[in-house]
């Protein structure tokens, strides 16, 4: 199982380690750091941003964060950032008592036509005993001055811990993922009504009991077609390939019909060594053919990815048929300065080009053990281009450690989140690491 950012982080071994001089940035682009979090007592103003970003029409940058707020350290909250950066906490998650309204919102944010704001948040929400937290996690909407509603709870058996964010369908309907619950506990796809009502479409792991042959433990959320159809990954499940150990399979690309029928495009590690990529962390993103591009956190060509030897993750294309292109296998650069472990999807310029970000990896320096993370670009033909290197400044203040993607505007300029790094801050952050910063909003100018 994964690691999430609120709940499963590495230790801070692993995080960040050591004080030193730092070597510079890859590339020719300009970064900025827009906001440090954790900038006020308690960091009320949120902690720890593991998703990434969305646009209003004025420019103002809306996201989340998993843990701090106003009513304590662990709890997350909704933030709202200026283009000149100014932070507004929208709503402090646990206001209410036993944390009704959610908590620990890991996943990204979208807009109605109405500029309300729709999320998930990961746990609280009524308490049910079927889940390992109080509360397995809800569904809630946010109109522009703040007011909360949560539009679902979850229940075990119709869901539980909601990772990722929600699509809508030109209906209104809203539709997701859990990582747990469902029929046979391992997820499901949901679909939530504009009036609340929620429908299973489908729960993972129903074929071949327990070699989840259909996927399990969906970590992120779907895009849909013109059809209404959906597509996404799954952590686990599908051919019950060797993956590194992994039992219960290395993930798979699926589809599902508006009546919840279930087609497995795809299941990673298919080829020898996991040379396809393995256990896909993050969403997918279509093209004008349909053909889904995406990434694996893990898998690819045998780099030696910090002494792993598991593959340091890929960038792949798959077609509507189902046939899987690797674009590009990351640490395939000496001291994987090219990026490694990409955790969050991708996005697309005007010209075909991709950009995404990974965890681990770039240029070395002596605070991160595996490198701090770094956005990069890909083009059409597949060359890799790393275009900034985080934790380059001292004391990682330019960030640390990307978890979520990044978002373009109309001039080329990129944006999104670092879950670590920021601004010196002696406040102790939720995990811990205050010294190096408790994350940050980036821009990065070509």
């Amino acid at each position: 199982m994964p690691w999430k950012s609120s709940h499963r982080m590495l230790s801070n071994a692993l995080q960040l380690l050591v004080f030193g001089a730092l070597l510079g940035v890859a590339g020719a682009q300009t970064e900025s750091v827009l906001y440090s979090f954790c900038s006020q007592k308690r960091c009320a103003d949120g902690d720890s941003p593991s998703a990434g970003l969305v646009f209003d029409q004025k420019g103002n940058l809306y996201g989340t964060t998993a843990n701090g707020g106003a009513n304590g350290l662990y709890y997350g909250a909704v933030f709202k950032l200026t283009p000149k950066g100014k932070e507004t906490v929208l709503h402090s998650f646990c206001a209410q008592t036993n944390c009704t309204d959610g908590e620990n919102p890991e996943a990204g944010l979208i807009f109605d036509a109405k500029g309300n704001l729709y999320g998930t948040a990961s746990s609280g929400g009524l308490y049910y005993n079927g889940c390992n937290v109080p509360g397995c996690g809800t569904v809630f909407k946010l109109t522009p001055a703040g007011q909360e509603t949560v539009l679902n709870n979850f229940v075990g058996y119709y869901g539980y811990d909601p990772v990722a964010g929600v699509v809508f369908d030109q209906k209104g309907n809203l539709y997701g993922t859990t990582y747990y619950g469902g029929d046979y506990g391992e997820g499901v796809v949901f679909k939530l009504a504009p009036e609340g009502k929620e429908i299973v479409l489908y729960s993972f792991c129903a074929h071949d009991g327990s070699n989840c042959t259909d996927g399990a433990n969906p970590n992120a959320g779907l895009v849909l077609d013109q059809k209404g159809n959906l597509y996404g990954t799954t952590y686990t499940g599908g051919a019950l390939n060797k993956c590194h150990g992994v039992t219960l399979g290395c993930g798979v690309v699926f589809k599902i019909t508006p009546e919840g029928k279930e087609t497995v495009l795809y299941a990673f590690c298919s080829q020898d060594n996991c040379a396809d990529g393995a256990s896909p962390y993050g969403g997918l993103v279509v093209d004008n053919s349909g053909n889904l591009y995406g990434t694996t956190n893990i898998g690819g060509a045998l780099n030696e990815c910090f002494g792993f030897y598991d593959g340091c993750g890929v960038v792949f294309k798959i077609t509507p048929e189902g046939k899987e292109t690797v674009l590009h296998s990351f640490c395939s650069q000496s001291g994987c300065t090219d990026g490694a472990l990409p955790y969050a999807g991708l996005v697309f310029d005007q010209k075909g080009n991709l950009y995404g970000t990974t965890y681990f990896g770039g240029a070395y320096n002596s605070s991160c053990i595996y490198g701090c993370g770094v956005v990069f670009k890909l083009t059409p033909k597949g060359k890799e281009i790393t275009l900034y290197t985080f934790c380059s400044r001292a004391n990682c203040t330019d960030g640390s450690n990307p978890e979520a993607g990044v978002i373009l505007d109309r001039n080329g300029n990129l944006y999104g989140t670092t879950l670590f790094g920021g601004a010196y801050n002696p406040r102790a952050c939720s995990n811990e690491n205050g010294y190096y910063g408790c994350g940050t909003v980036f821009k990065i100018t070509p």
